[in-house]
């Protein structure tokens, strides 16, 4: 007898939400993976395509860059300061306010997007369709009240 099936309650999406948690992480610790193989840190590779993708009009301040990568402030700093540490990026005062730092992207900066970027073009090309499919498959069923109704 299966006790296991017995007390476990069902949970709708429940599979569908887990294959779509594993198909995104399965694409972080390849991206973890190739920033190391690289030389630099997952997170330098995420504050690199941050800066690197700002809009034309919007300058890559330390709140810009927290509130793109989701971090707390100090943290964004400890990451640019580590960042700038290694020669990717370089921090200058905003000429329009003294008070508040704008991060660049040094030419070496510049040579790690180039060379990760097409390799996670890549790895998306290969397992993006499953990525694509467990989003869809949330995307377009229904919680069980919902059904229900």
């Amino acid at each position: 007898m299966n006790n296991h099936a017995q007390t476990v309650p069902s949970i709708p999406q429940l599979e569908d939400l887990a294959r779509f948690r594993f198909e995104l992480r399965s694409f972080l610790s390849f991206s973890e993976a190739a920033s190391e193989a690289c030389g630099i840190a997952a997170q330098q590779y995420q504050l690199l395509q941050v800066i690197g993708s700002a809009p034309a009009d919007k300058l890559a301040s330390i709140s810009y860059l927290a509130e793109r990568m989701i971090l707390r402030h100090n943290s964004t700093v400890e990451l640019v300061d580590r960042a700038e540490r290694a020669g990717l990026v370089e921090r200058r005062n905003d000429a329009t306010d003294l008070r508040r730092s704008v991060v660049f992207l040094t030419a070496h900066g510049w040579k790690m997007l180039e060379a990760l970027v097409p390799l996670h073009l890549d790895e998306l090309k290969r397992h993006g369709d499953e990525i694509i499919a467990t989003l869809r498959a949330l995307q377009h069923s229904q919680p069980e009240a919902l059904r229900e109704a």
